[in-house]
């Protein structure tokens, strides 16, 4: 890949920012999934060979994209919401780019991008979800059919909210879908039709039908083996929402 990217800590954890030959003058954050990380010198969106094709179409089309390792699996604790925010401001500084940006989230990022959404609101042009995870307390029901499963996403929730696991079914202030619905941001979301691990049924159809009356999304749905294969098309939908700078 040509291109000039850099890797630096903040606040504990790494980040990294990746500047195409041609800038556009528009940035873009990337939350990641459950799986997601960025070290000293690599990341997940680089060293997978499907996510590095998105990240490559994305600079190609002029986007300066950025992004945290987020204190791993974090599912939209507050502490990924805050590092978010900071990293948003500081590459505002860093970098000759508008101050309204675009985010891509994939998985559990959602439900950080959610949350993003109200608090930096006009910060925001639009936003796509890949097979978006929008209701923490729906999957964690959800999950309790997978023994196994549900076990170790208890552990991982409990751990990103600092709450013990045996009071973690009493706490109330787990992201749910019902908190988001009054958002007017442009949201398109990207959803495979098999082989997802988040059921789109909880998720982004519940979504849909939350802003279908106000501000209506896009869902496009799509064979498993065309996942990695939306750059192109996340470009194009990035680009509707540049007419005013």
């Amino acid at each position: 890949m040509s291109l000039n990217q850099r890797f630096f800590q903040m606040g504990g954890q790494w980040n990294a920012v990746h500047v195409p030959e041609k800038p556009n003058g528009f940035g873009c954050l990337i939350i990641g999934d459950t799986n997601h990380f960025v070290d000293e010198h690599n990341s997940l969106w680089l060293q997978h060979i499907g996510r590095n094709k998105i990240v490559e179409e994305i600079l190609k089309c002029g986007y300066t994209l950025f992004y945290s390792n987020l204190y791993g699996a974090h599912w939209g604790s507050g502490q990924s919401v805050l590092q978010a925010k900071q990293l948003y401001h500081i590459i505002m500084k860093q970098e000759i780019l508008n101050d309204k940006i675009h985010i891509i989230a994939e998985g559990m990022g959602a439900l950080t991008a959610l949350q993003l959404m109200e608090e930096l609101k006009e910060q925001i042009r639009s936003v796509a979800l890949i097979n978006p995870c929008m209701d923490l307390k729906a999957q964690l029901a959800q999950e309790k059919d997978r023994k196994f499963f549900y076990k170790k996403v208890k552990n991982e929730i409990a751990k990103a909210y600092n709450v013990p696991v045996n009071e973690l079914d009493a706490y109330q202030d787990l992201p749910e879908l019902a908190q988001f619905q009054q958002c007017s941001i442009p949201v398109k979301i990207w959803q495979t039709t098999t082989n997802f691990t988040f059921d789109p049924n909880l998720h982004c159809k519940k979504y849909e039908e939350l802003r279908s009356d106000h501000s209506p999304i896009t869902v496009a749905y799509h064979l498993v083996e065309k996942r990695y294969s939306y750059g192109p098309s996340i470009c194009q939908f990035f680009k509707k929402y540049e007419q005013e700078l």
